[in-house]
């Protein structure tokens, strides 16, 4: 499937990647894969959950490409891949492979209760990475967590409470997770956090890029979003997350055309169309200038 969303119902068929399998309806599936339930293998389509992975890495080490970007995943790690991020995965060097994978669809994290100001304060690293390397003491805590979600699901006996339960597990850890992200971003002094309005518009921006990248590129779409003026957001996301709000938004354009040129099929000038540029040339010209070579090199690389 090409550049496809897909949701919980249609990955079902995840069920064959392990014999612990369980899905809470519409809101979650998690799986534990074992060694010797799967062996995983390149995956050459691109496609999107409309939700957020999370993958917990507890007896394997290799290699893991997303948005086309080649991560190292150590053992006792987690990957959290955000919603509606393109995958192309692929494990180059896992043997024996043990995880726990979960699968969060949109519409049931729209319903946990996340402090976004905390969720905010998050020191955005410059390479942007998903995985997170764990102690084990990180890798315990997270497992316990997962398995309790695990257990929720499957409950023989029906319970009213299930989906407010699994809520609050996925709150907890999430904040596990900003914490185990602060202490790598800052493990000797405690970072001020910033004015909470700030954060605000870096949290806000940072979601109106994944939505309308396809469509909008300019700063100053996304400052009057915000209600704010270019000049302040630019300010704003340079100094909390490292790079400025041109370079973010570039960052996602690319990953869509390098997924597009790469996965769907299309010619050149259809995708130029679909990123809204208004010709083949100048989406050429954009590309060239943010990877260095053409759209129709890339393809041949």
């Amino acid at each position: 499937m090409d550049n496809q969303t897909i949701g919980p119902i249609a990955l079902s068929d995840i069920r064959r990647f392990g014999r612990d399998f369980s899905t809470l309806g519409q809101e979650y599936i998690f799986v534990r894969v074992e060694p010797g339930d799967f062996s995983p293998a390149e995956i050459t389509s691109s496609w999107r959950f409309d939700g957020v992975i999370m993958v917990l890495m507890l007896n394997a080490s290799g290699q893991v490409t997303i948005n086309l970007e080649k991560y190292e995943v150590p053992k006792y790690s987690i990957m959290v891949i955000d919603e509606g991020m393109p995958l192309n995965l692929h494990y180059d060097t896992i043997a024996g492979m043990e995880a726990y994978l979960l699968f969060l669809s949109k519409g049931f994290l729209e319903s946990v209760n996340i402090d976004t100001n905390v969720v905010g304060s998050r020191p955005y690293s410059p390479d942007n990475s998903p995985v997170l390397k764990l102690t084990d003491d990180d890798t315990r805590l997270l497992q316990r967590y997962l398995g309790l979600l695990r257990d929720n699901a499957m409950a023989t006996q029906k319970n009213n409470f299930s989906v407010s339960i699994a809520r609050n597990l996925i709150a907890n850890i999430f904040y596990i997770l900003l914490e185990i992200d602060r202490r790598r971003t800052c493990p000797d002094t405690e970072r001020k956090a910033p004015h909470s309005r700030r954060i605000n518009y870096v949290s806000d921006f940072m979601k109106l890029v994944r939505q309308h990248h396809r469509e909008h590129r300019s700063v100053g779409y996304y400052a009057d979003k915000l209600f704010i003026t270019p000049k302040y957001l630019s300010l704003v996301i340079k100094e909390t997350t490292g790079r400025s709000a041109a370079q973010w938004i570039a960052r996602h354009v690319i990953i869509e055309a390098k997924n597009m040129l790469r996965f769907s099929g299309k010619n050149i000038q259809q995708i130029a169309y679909d990123l809204n540029f208004p010709n083949q040339s100048s989406f050429g010209k954009y590309f060239k200038n943010c990877t260095g070579m053409s759209p129709s090199e890339f393809q041949r690389s």
